[in-house]
């Protein structure tokens, strides 16, 4: 790594590999660390971008402000200059470029889901193992809300005692238009269930634990799609339009959690209810400045719901925007990087890792295997 002006601040070269939407936000939440930590945990400098044309990569070169485009991947592994592999592309290409990443002396941040098999998440995880120095991330952003992060920390001081059940989910409306036309998130490494069913079975993980056993059940409402835009060519849909899953967890808590792309009306409607011995949270991304919390050991005159208001106090250093105002998404974004890039300066493991995928991986394995049986299905090891 190189040394920024300030030299107790490393420079950290970025390379990211894809740049549609999710390439953007991490190429953003790169660009901004400096201007919302104080101190950043180091300076990245996004050097390179590898898209699938020449045209594409060079829009994305003037976009992002990297020193140059290519349509070579190999060509981000072999300079020096980059130490970070940022892979933002379809899940079917992360397993390669994850593998490759890591062989070449890499860093990794990747977006989610880890892989499109538990058997990918294996090689890949393995490979990151053999390569203890080098950090790895993940995108799984909502554990970086302020909001969550709060409901984490008064898990972890017993507040709700002993968790009885939970249910949760994440609701969109872009699938539900039968004209809308084919994409790989159509295609066979997509669907629902990889898409926002990752989100959730990370996020419920990260506050309640380990999954033991599912149940799980995936639908699909629209059979064929338009080829392409404005085409008459039809083309099948192979995944899942629709996600549920019953839960068991190691703790014996249990546990509901539905995915949707066909939720008509909602945006990006994610949100928890967790209800144990001694108290309750419930939590919603369309509120997100706010963790409601109920005490049941409070006197009966005082129990109720209370609304704690998170918006940007958690966590500290962030001084942009202030703490007392609304937060907004892509501050998630940030912070999943800023404790990425935190990872690489300390030496220590980071939030999110590939172990974290690879355990998603493990219980979207065990509901896809429970769909097909129609039975409860135990979630394998990692």
């Amino acid at each position: 790594m190189a040394h920024s002006d300030n030299p107790a601040i490393p420079e950290i070269g970025v390379g990211i590999v894809g740049f549609g939407f999710i390439g953007k936000v991490h190429a953003y939440s790169y660009l901004n660390q400096s201007l919302f930590y104080d101190p950043p945990p180091a300076r990245p400098r996004l050097v390179g971008v590898c898209t699938s044309r020449p045209e594409s990569a060079e829009k994305a070169r003037q976009a992002g402000g990297f020193e140059f485009g290519t349509t070579r991947f190999e060509e981000l592994l072999e300079r020096d200059d980059i130490h970070v592999i940022d892979v933002a592309t379809p899940n079917d290409l992360h397993r390669d470029e994850v593998i490759a990443a890591l062989e070449a002396g890499k860093h990794v941040y990747c977006d989610k889901p880890l892989s499109v098999t538990l058997s990918e998440a294996r090689k890949m995880l393995a490979a990151s193992e053999a390569r203890p120095e080098l950090k790895t991330g993940m995108a799984f952003h909502m554990r970086f809300i302020p909001a969550i992060m709060r409901a984490r920390q008064l898990i972890d001081e017993g507040f709700l005692g002993r968790v009885y059940h939970f249910r949760a989910s994440y609701l969109h409306a872009g699938y539900a238009d039968p004209k809308r036309p084919m994409s790989w998130r159509l295609g066979p490494t997509g669907g629902c269930l990889a898409d926002l069913g990752s989100h959730m079975i990370h996020l419920m993980r990260s506050l309640l634990g380990e999954y033991a056993s599912v149940r799980g059940t995936l639908e699909r409402w629209v059979d064929q799609r338009p080829a392409a835009p404005g085409s008459t060519e039809m083309a099948p849909v192979e995944v899942d339009d629709y996600c549920c899953l019953q839960a068991r967890m190691a703790s014996g808590a249990l546990g509901f959690i539905e995915a949707s792309r066909f939720a008509t009306g909602t945006e990006d409607s994610a949100s928890f209810e967790i209800y144990g011995e001694r108290g309750s949270l419930r939590w919603s991304m369309m509120d997100a400045n706010y963790l409601e919390a109920y005490d049941a050991t409070a006197p009966a005159e005082r129990q109720g719901f209370t609304r704690i208001a998170t918006v940007q106090q958690y966590p500290k250093p962030s001084i942009l925007p202030s703490p007392k105002l609304p937060v907004g998404w892509m501050r998630f974004h940030m912070h999943s990087v800023h404790d990425f890039l935190t990872a690489i300066v300390s030496g220590e493991p980071g939030t999110v890792t590939l172990r974290d995928g690879a355990a998603t991986q493990a219980v979207d394995e065990a509901v896809r295997a429970s769909a097909k049986s129609g039975e409860w299905a135990d979630v394998p090891a990692t």
